[in-house]
């Protein structure tokens, strides 16, 4: 039986880094994971919010990523729920990001987790800190897209 191709499907979202950052660049990178914690991410049992990306030795790691073990995990092993990930990218690649980290005011940000072609992929963006007033803007933004949502939702019956 052929196997279909499988479409990159979201696991976990950062919803706070698109209020707290400014985006100015997007990358896709590769996990290392454990047996244990794929399960635990076909589950779901994962939570992405207080995560950030760190550069150690030329390597880029993901800490903060909570992956809750399942309660059928293995009994040999004891899973660390908020062990530090590497990251995979080209190294020419976390050469640049270095360089742009290492200016003023950027850092590497989370975005998402996702599936594709059977490998679990993080989205990670160059991002800028917003400023307490832009933050304000862009609360303001969205409650206005939710009210003229509302309108032509009332005018639509």
């Amino acid at each position: 039986m052929a196997k279909k191709p499988e479409t990159a499907s979201r696991i976990a979202d950062n919803k706070k880094a698109a209020y707290n950052y400014f985006f100015e660049e997007r990358f896709e990178a590769g996990l290392v994971l454990e047996g244990w914690e794929v399960k635990s991410l076909r589950e779901g049992k994962v939570q992405l919010t207080d995560g950030y990306v760190v550069i150690r030795n030329g390597e880029l790691f993901l800490i903060g990523l909570q992956i809750n073990p399942l309660g059928t995990a293995s009994t040999h092993i004891s899973p660390d729920k908020t062990r530090t990930k590497k990251l995979l990218m080209h190294k020419e690649e976390i050469k640049r990001l270095i360089g742009k980290v290492e200016q003023k005011g950027y850092t590497l940000v989370p975005l998402n987790l996702h599936w594709k072609t059977g490998k679990i992929k993080c989205d990670i963006a160059l991002a800028k800190g917003k400023a307490e007033h832009d933050k304000r803007d862009t609360i303001k933004d969205r409650e206005g897209k939710r009210e003229v949502e509302r309108a032509m939702k009332g005018r639509n019956r």
